[in-house]
């Protein structure tokens, strides 16, 4: 019998693509796996290759070898003489012939089971990689990829907070990967992507698995360094101590109030969350707060309870705005703060939307050049290596923060901590957020932070803390 099955196997098109198909991907999974031990680098589409596209060839390779010989069996039925064939194989197991092929058909099934496991494993951990999620769509995800790399949770796999642990939400992230997909294939993608993510899990269930929300950190301080657009690029300084605050016995205070687990803030927003229309509060008691904003819409809108992104918005995914590019390439010593207005000159330059980076770089490169050769023609002879390596440095910031075939621009993705970049924290801590009693939210700066100094250079308060 055993036989007759192989020769249905060998004599029908089918079964032996399927042979071919299963063989294939069998030898290239064995080989590309040993390469990827060896340490050979193969980009985000090996592992892609390796562990989920080959596997689903040799499934498909598996499945057409037992229908290609169920089909020749029927073939053989219908012809002259083959009106007693079965059409199925008929396995007498007290031939002992028989019983040996028969583990042998057992041993390889096995074998094909740890091989399409292995692969759903690794195909798994493939999908939920950062070089999968940001480099496999390479033209969609380039923005979020490149901030991702540059920010506090570069070493943070994307599924670690898009999806969580749990079977439920990584059943669904894939459901909705689906679609991605497909519009990603088809061209359906919009540009930019749009945020917030309405559908991203409740960070209580992401952020809070590594960050303790009641936690009490109380105060920070916080120095922060720009400079002057005049030209001598002066360096001023603002020295911010920021009430984190947090837990602490009983009660919260400071900025991690919002996020005491004994009472709770919801809020009605536009889809942006950029504007606040009304805000409850209710507190450890049970007492509800209705606060609201008399000129806002009464209907429409989005009820949203409270947690940390509502804040940190842009916890992994940090734009900068111009101004802070500019300051922090300075800073670095990547550009020579010797050169007269280069930061007034720098910022005018790539505060700008340019076709592609390869023409931002060169435009911005022969500005600078131009501005200093028209001038300042001594520095531009006695300091073209300092002048043709900020063109250079203030390229590579243009290129990390605005992508323009996503139509993604400086002002695209703006942060809510602080209130520098949007209104953040002005979006609920306003005038015009009050009860029907006229009590308002506050909106005392020192409530979040104290300016220990703003702007000055050298300032005092600095160097006493430097001596302590």
């Amino acid at each position: 019998m055993f036989k007759n099955f192989f020769a249905s196997i060998t004599h029908n098109a089918i079964s032996l693509i399927g042979t071919a198909l299963a063989l294939a991907a069998l030898v290239l999974i064995a080989s590309l796996f040993t390469m990827e031990q060896f340490g050979f680098e193969g980009g985000p589409y090996l592992g892609i290759l390796t562990y989920l596209i080959l596997p689903m060839i040799f499934a498909v390779g598996l499945v057409l070898i037992p229908i290609g010989a169920v089909l020749y069996r029927r073939k053989i039925r219908r012809t002259s003489g083959g009106a007693d064939t079965p059409v199925l194989p008929v396995f007498d197991l007290n031939i002992p012939k028989t019983r040996r092929w028969m583990f042998i058909f057992l041993g390889a099934t096995m074998f094909n089971i740890i091989i399409l496991a292995s692969a759903t494993y690794k195909g798994v951990e493939v999908m939920e990689s950062v070089e999968f999620c940001g480099l496999a769509c390479h033209s969609v995800m380039e923005p979020e990829h490149t901030a991702h790399s540059r920010s506090p949770h570069s070493r943070v796999a994307c599924a670690d907070c898009h999806i969580g642990p749990g079977a439920d939400w990584f059943v669904k992230s894939k459901l909705d990967g689906a679609w991605q997909l497909v519009s990603v294939a088809l061209d359906l993608y919009p540009r930019p992507v749009p945020t917030p993510l309405h559908d991203l899990r409740p960070a209580r269930d992401t952020c809070e698995q590594c960050h303790w929300p009641t936690k009490h950190v109380g105060d920070k301080l916080r120095v922060i360094k720009h400079f002057e657009e005049d030209e001598a690029n002066t360096e001023l300084t603002t020295a911010l101590l920021l009430r984190v605050g947090g837990a602490s016995g009983s009660d919260s205070s400071g900025i991690h109030w919002h996020v005491d687990p004994n009472m709770a803030i919801r809020y009605r927003s536009d889809d942006t969350r950029e504007e606040i229309y009304e805000v409850e509060y209710t507190n450890a008691d049970g007492e509800l707060t209705h606060y609201a904003d008399r000129k806002a819409p009464e209907e429409g809108g989005v009820w949203r309870t409270m947690d940390c992104v509502d804040c940190h918005n842009r916890p992994s995914h940090i734009y900068q705005s111009a101004a802070n590019e500019v300051d922090r390439i300075i800073n670095e010593g990547l550009v020579d703060r010797s050169l007269p207005f280069v930061k007034r000159e720098g910022l005018r330059i790539i505060d700008a939307q340019y076709p592609s980076h390869e023409e931002a770089r060169a435009v911005i490169s022969e500005e600078l050049q131009k501005f200093y050769a028209e001038n300042y023609p001594e520095v531009a002879a006695e300091k073209s290596d300092a002048v043709e390596a900020a063109g250079i440095a203030l390229g590579d910031a243009y290129a990390v923060n605005v992508f323009p075939g996503m139509n993604v621009w400086w002002d695209t993705y703006p942060d809510h901590i602080g209130h520098e970049q949007s209104p953040g924290c002005e979006r609920c801590h306003t005038k015009k957020m009050r009860t029907a009693d006229r009590k308002q939210i506050t909106n005392d700066c020192d409530t979040c932070h104290v300016l220990l100094a703003e702007g000055e250079e050298n300032p005092h308060i600095l160097s006493v803390l430097n001596s302590e």
